[in-house]
Parts: structure tokens; sequence; C-alpha cells
């Protein structure tokens, strides 16, 4: 995975304390289901590391769309959280496309968590760049 260092943030004020790592990953192009779940088991890899090393609380990544905007996301055992910020709401039809689930009325998503794989998919082409993140809030701003 190639890493770039990026201190840009034009769209979202992310708490210092958010942010695992200080660079991005660039994004890699996922061309089937079995380049998703790959990506999932090396994101899930990647989070057991940071967790083990910091008492985090709302870690997940965070993808930086090309477009504008981040939508974070926090997976559990029986769900998937999504964070979409204001500036990313244009990516709502693509997240429901790809998974069925309807826009919410905030900005937080919660979704089955056999919809991680479409989900990953969905946002492919959309994303240019993640984050690791730890004690990221999910809670919706005020729009």
């Amino acid at each position: 995975m190639n890493t770039e260092q990026d201190s840009q943030d034009p769209s979202h004020d992310v708490a210092a304390d958010e942010i695992e790592e200080a660079t991005r990953a660039r994004w890699n192009d996922l061309k089937t289901q079995q380049d998703a779940e790959a990506w999932i088991q090396q994101l899930d890899q990647s989070l057991q590391r940071s967790v083990n090393r910091a008492n985090a609380s709302g870690y997940g990544v965070c993808f930086w769309l090309d477009h504008g905007g981040q939508i974070f996301m926090h997976t559990s055992v029986d769900a998937v959280l999504l964070d979409v910020t204001p500036e990313a709401q244009w990516a709502a039809p693509v997240i429901t496309a790809a998974t069925g689930i309807e826009a919410p009325r905030s900005q937080i998503w919660t979704l089955p968590d056999d919809k991680l794989t479409q989900l990953v998919l969905g946002l492919n082409s959309l994303v240019g760049s993640t984050t690791i993140v730890a004690n990221h809030k999910y809670r919706p701003s005020r729009f």
C-alpha cells in the first residue's frame, strides 16, 4: 500500500487525536469482490494493531473522497457505522445503491455487517485515500 504525506484538510476539521497515522494511504482500485474482501481483512489487521497500542474507542477508517468530504467507518460484530460528513453528502445515493439502505435523516448511517463488502465496492471509485482513525465520535454535526 502506498502512502503519501498530506496535511491538506479543506472540507472537515478532523481533530488531531482522531488521526492514528499522519499519512494517508493512497487508495488502490478494487476490481473484484475478492479484492474488497482482502482490503477489509487488511483493514481489520491494521485496526487490531492500532487498538492494541492505544485505549481507542470510535476507531475505524476515514475515506477521503476525491470530490470532497470524508466518510468515517467503524465496524462491529453486527453493524457498520458510517459518519458521512456534510461535505460528503453527495455520496449518499452511491451508499444507498451499493447497500440497499436508505439514507438516514442524520449523517450517521447504521448498516448490517453483511453490507460491508458491497459498501467498499460501491465507494471504490469515489475514494482517493484512507486514514486509520482512533477516538472518532460518531455523532451528527449541526448543519
